[in-house]
């Protein structure tokens, strides 16, 4: 491996590192004496899940009486039965009074802090509103909701009685909510009257209306006036500032199986009806204590900030910094708006320890020429990026222009799991382009076709031993047919997530992009992440996709599609330019048989490129037939693609 080392931790960060204290506690007080060193570690916790994960209970002293600590095969797995808990008394019982438990910045209000005296009260007071109105453990609570703090009470809250959670973003359409909640039938719904985004309102107030007429399982409507100008004084619903003037509300908790549903998240839902994956609270709450104490290194008080609307993941995944006695930062808005140095200025202002972000993002802020350092950043310890491999230029960027001794944890997981399977290391130095490390509990390996294990070479992402984070079911699939078809259909028993992966001598690892949209050229394998990462460094491209067409004959057509920047023309030089990067930076099976300017690159909205709908376009199918417009960011983008011809 050729890749630059870009970070090396000092022997006091080690030190003083929460993962260092747990593995010294593995091999000095838990009596299981595994030598306090990473690759001992993780080679233990993937052979032995069982005491692995029993470990977290001692370490996190989790007081719970259960039977076994693991019973069955995957996708069957059963997990410390029970155990009674509740994920939301877990965050509270870490309450830290020193310090705020929320600090909200928005682009229309005023900065905020919420301590965590004032969110327990209000947690408390929509406690009992949910209780009245005949909310039940197992019931679902939804959100239609930006990233404010409301939606924070409104989740702790619906898991304090162990209601079960599930939101969309407010700049989803309706019909693209209803896909997903009507699968879960809701009992109440709680969202905002309108939004602002990029320095506009977005009335939501009929979409609301829509909701209402289409889930009839609701029991009421909370309504949020989070835009002044727009009343809030809808039929057959409460106003959530009515609801938050109950004082005397006591907060308490419903104890609750460790299997018990904790949230619902969401697939894209642009190929089919989104599925409706269920995680568990207590395959939540070990997994999230484990990678924000250990592979984050999240300390009391200090600020956990992740740019995410609530659609995304990753908003679940702030939340959990609460459990490590962290100040949760909260932003809503544009990261564009007013211009692209909006969230490194409240990083510095706000004094944030761990900013995270997307590669996407990171690639913009190369594009526009941003200096985060000038805003100085001496509080900044790590930067997290995911939602796409980020390229070698992209640390480049982040250590030459944001901080040169700074922790950079490129992380991969997702929504099936509500976390990340591959991440950062406190231990271990930062190489351009790859991910630090296989977490702890996390067996993962690369593997050919033939399911054998691959080192230094790029198979498919595969997961072969159970983990508690994995979703409990699909809602809706009683038959796990759904489940097993999405997870276990390739490696019978053993989960394939649809990733290429190429695991490097030194345990780290690259990630080349979807597996299920990967360009196989004359037998070789190539991710779509290495043909964006070589040309989209090109000052001519703004942004661009690829797909391989394969062809009756055998033959198959690889097109690379590409924005062009203001000013920029596919001429002759370009084209030539384009094909000499690829061959030099890969090799010349990288290069496109045709290159294609387009006005822009379909994307969902959680920010993914669409290549196999754009692939099903090219092959012939109607857009309706590849893809649903509402789960998209630009649905107009796809127009463009019915014209076009290849072959």
């Amino acid at each position: 491996m050729d890749n630059r080392l870009r970070w090396t931790p000092s022997p006091e960060w080690i030190a003083q590192s929460n993962l260092t204290h747990y593995l010294n506690w593995l091999e000095k007080e838990s009596g299981l004496g595994i030598p306090a060193d990473y690759s001992s570690a993780w080679e233990w916790s993937v052979a032995d899940p069982a005491a692995f994960w029993t470990s977290l209970l001692r370490y996190f002293k989790l007081d719970w009486t259960y039977s076994a600590a693991m019973q069955g095969e995957m996708p069957h797995t059963r997990w410390f039965e029970g155990a009674r808990l509740n994920y939301a008394e877990e965050v509270f019982r870490r309450a830290d009074d020193r310090f705020p438990a929320i600090i909200f910045q928005a682009e229309h209000i005023a900065r905020q802090e919420i301590s965590w005296a004032e969110l327990r009260n209000q947690v408390a007071a929509l406690r009992a509103y949910l209780l009245y109105v005949g909310v039940k453990p197992g019931d679902r609570v939804v959100g239609y909701l930006p990233n404010i703090p409301q939606a924070t009470v409104a989740l702790l809250a619906s898991l304090s009685i162990g209601a079960v959670w599930s939101c969309c973003s407010p700049d989803f359409g309706a019909s693209s909510v209803l896909e997903r909640f009507i699968q879960i039938e809701p009992k109440v719904l709680i969202a905002v009257n309108a939004y602002y985004y990029g320095g506009k309102k977005f009335d939501r107030r009929s979409e609301i209306q829509q909701l209402q007429q289409q889930l009839p399982t609701l029991l009421d409507t909370v309504v949020i006036p989070y835009v002044e100008e727009f009343d809030i004084d809808l039929p057959n619903s409460s106003a959530w500032p009515s609801i938050l003037q109950n004082e005397s509300a006591e907060l308490a908790f419903i104890k609750v199986p460790f299997d018990h549903p904790i949230w619902i998240l969401y697939s894209s839902g642009t190929t089919g009806l989104p599925k409706a994956i269920t995680h568990s609270q207590g395959g939540m709450l070990l997994e999230h204590l484990k990678y924000l104490h250990f592979h984050n290194d999240v300390k009391p008080g200090e600020r956990f900030f992740w740019y995410s609307t609530t659609g995304w993941m990753m908003w679940n995944f702030v939340q959990a910094a609460l459990l490590a006695k962290a100040t949760i930062v909260l932003y809503d808005g544009s990261p564009g708006y007013p211009d692209m140095n909006v969230l490194w200025k409240m990083a510095a202002d706000l004094r944030i320890s761990h900013f995270g972000t997307s590669a996407a993002y990171i690639l913009s802020c190369i594009k526009g020429e941003v200096h985060p350092a000038s805003f100085g950043l001496e509080h900044l310890r790590s930067i997290g990026v995911t939602g796409s491999p980020l390229p070698p230029e992209g640390f480049a960027w982040v250590y030459e222009q944001v901080k040169s001794d700074l922790w950079l944890c490129s992380i991969s997981g997702g929504t099936d799991v509500c976390t990340a399977f591959v991440g950062g290391n406190p231990l271990w130095p930062v190489y351009e382009g790859e991910i630090q490390c296989r977490t702890l509990g996390c067996a993962m390996e690369s593997w050919d076709e033939a399911g054998h294990p691959l080192i230094d070479e790029v198979g498919e992402m595969v997961i072969t031993q159970p983990m508690p984070c994995m979703p409990v079911k699909f809602w809706n699939d009683p038959d796990f047919s759904r489940y097993t078809s999405s997870y276990f259909d390739t490696y019978p028993g053993v989960w394939r997530h649809g990733d290429w992966l190429q695991i490097t001598p030194r345990e780290s690892l690259i990630i080349l992009g979807r597996s299920d949209a990967t360009l196989n050229r004359q037998g070789i394998r190539i991710g779509t992440s290495e043909i964006y990462r070589s040309v989209e460094k090109l000052p001519e491209i703004r942004d661009s996709l690829i797909v391989n067409l394969e062809q009756e004959n055998g033959d198959s057509i690889m097109p690379l599609f590409v924005v062009l920047a203001e000013g920029a023309v596919l001429d002759e030089a370009l084209l030539k330019k384009i094909a000499n990067t690829l061959r030099t930076d890969f090799s010349p099976r990288h290069v496109p048989d045709r290159v294609i300017a387009v006005p822009e690159i379909p994307y969902t909205l959680s920010g993914k490129k669409m290549e196999l709908p754009v692939k099903k376009i090219l092959l012939g199918k109607s857009i309706e037939a590849s893809v649903n417009r509402d789960a998209m960011r630009n649905p107009e983008a796809l127009e463009v693609f019915k014209g076009i011809k290849i072959g």
